[in-house]
């Protein structure tokens, strides 16, 4: 698996989930460039990230998409995920002589699907795929929980129902050949260290999405989240976990690879387990802490706590 960040970014934005926000708010792109990369023989992901800054109540909020391209090198064929900026994933696509077969969008709102009707007028024929309870704009096909699409010889790709940011929420899980790391992207609804606003569900739904669906995925898969918010998400665990080494010691490195302006995704889901509180409300000392007597109660409990954190 090869990640490619066309445009780096500069994100220090204090407030998550910016897609509720107007859309006719003012754009700055920051015009830095950095390539990385990860080893995966049999498909890689090709991630755009923009950095935009929104001005909304006297705050200037900055949001980073990424756009991520999935492509079976044996070949050349590739899904798009969430592609907000589509002239630039085709230009992508064109420079690294690949075909884009169809989209798969994780949800509904502007900042994931806002590209789909434009993406339909550069590819004529192309696909959209999206959740059959969301009303994703320009969707063409709709996905349900275990729904499953192929790209090329080696890539499959199973659709899983993820909601409560959203009532139609997927996320996409992602697997080559035999043996290689396979990846989820998630959306607004896993965040490295965090996750998405509760705008259209429930804490047992996203209980659900997190802790039972997502927990569920082999360890060593790669996750690809909508937004960058690392480094706030995990002084917010701390704030939960103050003696989590694991917690800590991930804070640090996000702190260097954010001074550098490199990315902090993909996460693992390993990782995530260890220091995202809201995958580990099943454990009894985070439970006592806040005073709940259940996973569901405690993850609704930190989400409260996570809204009004001034952090």
């Amino acid at each position: 698996m090869m990640i490619q960040a066309v445009e780096e970014y500069n994100d220090q934005s204090k407030e998550e989930d910016d897609e509720d926000l107007p859309r006719s708010l003012s754009r700055r792109q920051l015009l830095l460039s950095v390539i990385y990369f990860v080893s995966l023989s049999s498909f890689f992901v090709s991630s755009l990230s923009d950095s935009v800054y929104h001005q909304f109540l006297d705050l200037f909020l900055l949001l980073f998409f990424l756009l991520t391209r999935i492509i079976d090198e044996s070949t050349g064929d590739a899904a798009v995920v969430d592609p907000v900026d589509p002239e630039k994933v085709i230009a992508s696509a064109e420079e690294h002589q690949v075909k884009i077969k169809f989209v798969l969008t994780t949800h509904h709102h502007w900042d994931h699907a806002g590209g789909n009707e434009k993406i339909k007028q550069l590819v004529p024929g192309i696909k959209v795929y999206g959740g059959s309870l969301d009303k994703v704009k320009g969707c063409t096909d709709a996905v349900d929980n275990g729904d499953k699409l192929s790209l090329g010889q080696d890539v499959n790709i199973c659709a899983l129902h993820t909601p409560c940011h959203t009532k139609g929420h997927i996320s996409y899980y992602v697997t080559g050949k035999v043996g290689e790391t396979p990846a989820v992207f998630t959306g607004d609804t896993l965040f490295v260290a965090g996750c998405g606003k509760f705008f259209e569900g429930t804490a047992e739904q996203m209980h659900q999405s997190l802790c039972v669906t997502l927990a569920a995925l082999p360890k060593p898969t790669q996750v690809y989240c909508g937004h960058e918010y690392t480094v706030k998400n995990l002084e917010f665990a701390l704030t939960v976990e103050p003696n989590n080494e694991k917690i800590q010691q991930k804070l640090s490195w996000a702190r260097q690879q954010r001074q550098a302006n490199l990315p902090t995704i993909p996460s693992t889901l390993e990782e995530e387990l260890e220091t995202n509180p809201f995958m580990r409300v099943d454990k009894p000392e985070i439970q006592e802490k806040l005073g709940c007597k259940s996973p569901i109660d405690t993850l609704r409990e930190i989400r409260n706590k996570k809204d009004q954190w001034k952090g």
